[in-house]
């Protein structure tokens, strides 16, 4: 395993982070795994090198926060040996101040998720998504408040427009308030939007770049059909997907990647996340993992080298599309 530093914060992350949303209660999604399943994955990723795992207070509505604290002080000697993620934003009940980034959400949220995963800080508490209903000085103090008191190491966050991301940043410069050290946003081969503004002003901020669904939720591996069917459970019914992907340039880019893996001898996840993993911009896409060999594909990318020729060819095929994930 590789390990990289988190933008400009000195906390050092492994190459690939282990996305948590896939733990929880089955309740919630029917290809989410329980407690008892997910352990052997997550161990696996741990003495792979993984140290970064990456959570939300919406997944499973919480159940994956409380799995996630007890696998990693199970599977870890120590908490100084792991780095977890959490985020808010989402709606965590029915009442009007159960969601979103007002202050009294963030700061109640935060509490909420330390006392489910049972620790005493997150090292990163990310905001889920841009609240447009909410003005952005309110969101970002109550974020250096959290900072500030020690519940979080640093702050991060997630897809939205570049000019809200630059905002944001301008502001906590403005303020001296804790600025944002990372971006989860949407990209791979199937999704390249970011390339435009987004990855160009990180790159400039200094602002490690942790994609999610760095694998089109699975699109790119080919087992996707273009009536929105598939092999497992997930890729029948993840109507998010079916909104993200499914047009023919897609489909284009995931035979593009089979036709890669086939002339490398590599797998098609090997093939998609070495792209991503070549790309110097790039700190750790968050992979998930339902099945062991999910585990050792990723960890096992961080070593591709994916000549030019190849690079150029997972490439050419793409069709810009309108910005989705936000």
């Amino acid at each position: 395993m590789q390990y990289v530093k988190l933008g400009h914060a000195g906390v050092e992350v492994s190459r690939i982070c282990l996305g948590m949303m896939s733990y929880g209660d089955k309740a919630w999604r029917d290809w989410t795994l329980g407690e008892d399943d997910a352990r052997p994955l997550v161990r696996r990723a741990a003495e792979l090198g993984v140290n970064f795992f990456d959570t939300a207070d919406v997944y499973s509505n919480g159940m994956s926060e409380e799995v996630t604290g007890r696998l990693l002080k199970e599977i870890f000697p120590s908490r100084q040996e792991y780095v977890v993620a959490t985020k808010v934003f989402n709606a965590m009940g029915e009442k009007p101040n159960q969601r979103g980034l007002s202050r009294k959400h963030i700061l109640e949220g935060i509490d909420a998720s330390l006392a489910r995963l049972d620790v005493d800080y997150v090292d990163l508490y990310i905001i889920h998504r841009w609240d447009a209903s909410v003005q952005a000085e309110e969101t970002l103090e109550a974020l250096h408040d959290v900072v500030k008191a020690g519940k979080a190491l640093y702050i991060g966050a997630s897809s939205m427009y570049t000019w809200q991301f630059a905002k944001a940043l301008f502001l906590q410069r403005q303020h001296g308030w804790a600025r944002f050290v990372s971006m989860q946003n949407h990209y791979n081969l199937v999704y390249r939007e970011e390339e435009r503004e987004m990855i160009p002003l990180c790159v400039d901020q200094g602002i490690g770049i942790t994609p999610w669904s760095p694998l089109a939720r699975g699109f790119v591996i080919g087992n996707r059909t273009r009536d929105k069917k598939g092999e497992t459970a997930r890729s029948r019914s993840d109507g998010f997907a079916h909104q993200l992907y499914y047009r023919d340039g897609d489909f284009a880019v995931a035979d593009r990647v089979g036709e890669v893996a086939a002339r490398t001898g590599l797998s098609r996840a090997n093939v998609a996340l070495g792209w991503m993993l070549g790309k110097p911009y790039i700190t750790s896409p968050i992979i998930g993992a339902t099945k062991l060999q999910h585990i050792e594909d990723a960890a096992a990318a961080v070593a591709v080298k994916l000549g030019a020729a190849d690079v150029k060819a997972l490439e050419d095929g793409y069709q810009p599309k309108p910005v989705a994930g936000i």
